[in-house]
């Protein structure tokens, strides 16, 4: 999987740096809400603890899961690494200035009833109650920064599932969640002291709890080429930013195909990914935050730390500063 970028003197530089993004930007994007900002998010957050001896999750294909039980010793070192996007932790991701956390939820058939993990085609090590409980300290440590946490997937999750996960989130975040509204600017997040909106991807449990904000839309181009996922990406823009005032994400994430796959076996996504990063990152530089139509907002990627991404997004808010 290659060396962890978080030895790196570039990742400590950005960790200092940004950190405290939110509390250091001008006074004038205090008041700016926050789908106005851009804000830099991670794809598949927690893939950095995919848990290799874990089986292949329900929702991927039947021949799948069936090779995965057959020639298990082929087919799920072969899924795994096809299934990282990550190689930061949560709190080494949240140093970095990451702000948009993608946290696909599942319940793991076998083991015990609330048996809930992450899910990227393979389940996580890491259990939603001891992440949540991880971020509620960091953000103990940063009390203006504010964090989305986008709750999606929700693979084998029951109606009483997701009534425990949504106590778990409740008892852990407590003051700090931000109740669903209208979309706040930071300072009026902070003269609450909210630090945490939640995105629910389930709309029984947004119906019943007034801490939980419908699922954020995330522009997922799902293409193997970097030209193709760009030209997708500008036609979401052409076409408008989804329910006007709402938060959403561009997400500049590659994803392999079935022939790429077969074509390239001994790679994985990371070494498909990290050498289209640069061009990727030109777009993002060319990105403006805003209320406008082709305006982005959230944008999210995949290994983050490994350049400049982090630093790119949370840039684009000087350009609010010159209207």
């Amino acid at each position: 999987m290659g060396g962890r970028v978080s030895t790196s003197s570039s990742f400590q530089h950005l960790c200092r740096t940004n950190a405290d993004w939110m509390s250091q930007l001008r006074p004038q994007l205090w008041e700016v809400p926050l789908h106005h900002l851009s804000i830099p998010g991670s794809h598949d957050t927690m893939t950095y603890c995919l848990n290799k001896k874990s089986p292949i999750s329900q929702k991927e294909s039947q021949l799948l899961q069936l090779l995965s039980k057959v020639l298990p010793f082929i087919t799920r070192p072969l899924v795994f690494k096809w299934s990282v996007t990550q190689v930061l932790n949560i709190t080494e991701q949240l140093d970095v200035g990451v702000r948009y956390l993608d946290l696909r939820v599942a319940h793991m058939a076998g083991g015990s009833e609330k048996n809930l993990h992450f899910v990227h085609m393979v389940y996580t090590t890491a259990l939603p109650q001891d992440t949540l409980t991880e971020i509620s300290e960091w953000l103990k440590n940063h009390p203006q920064e504010v964090v989305i946490l986008a709750c999606r997937n929700f693979e084998g999750m029951t109606e009483d599932l997701h009534e425990y996960l949504v106590s778990c989130i409740k008892i852990i975040f407590g003051d700090m969640l931000c109740p669903r509204g209208e979309v706040p600017t930071l300072r009026q997040l902070w003269a609450c002291g909210h630090q945490v909106v939640v995105s629910y991807e389930d709309e029984g449990s947004v119906s019943r709890h007034r801490e939980l904000w419908p699922g954020i839309p995330y522009w997922w181009g799902n293409k193997v080429k970097t030209s193709d996922l760009i030209q997708y990406l500008e036609f979401k823009k052409s076409v408008g930013r989804p329910g006007g005032s709402r938060l959403f994400v561009a997400g500049i994430n590659l994803t392999e195909n079935l022939v790429y796959l077969l074509t390239h076996l001994s790679e994985s996504l990371q070494t498909m990914t990290l050498p289209r990063l640069p061009c990727l990152e030109a777009w993002v530089r060319e990105q403006c935050p805003g209320p406008g139509s082709r305006c982005t907002n959230i944008i999210a990627g995949d290994f983050i730390g490994a350049d400049d991404f982090v630093s790119n997004v949370i840039r684009l808010n000087d350009k609010l500063l010159r209207f």
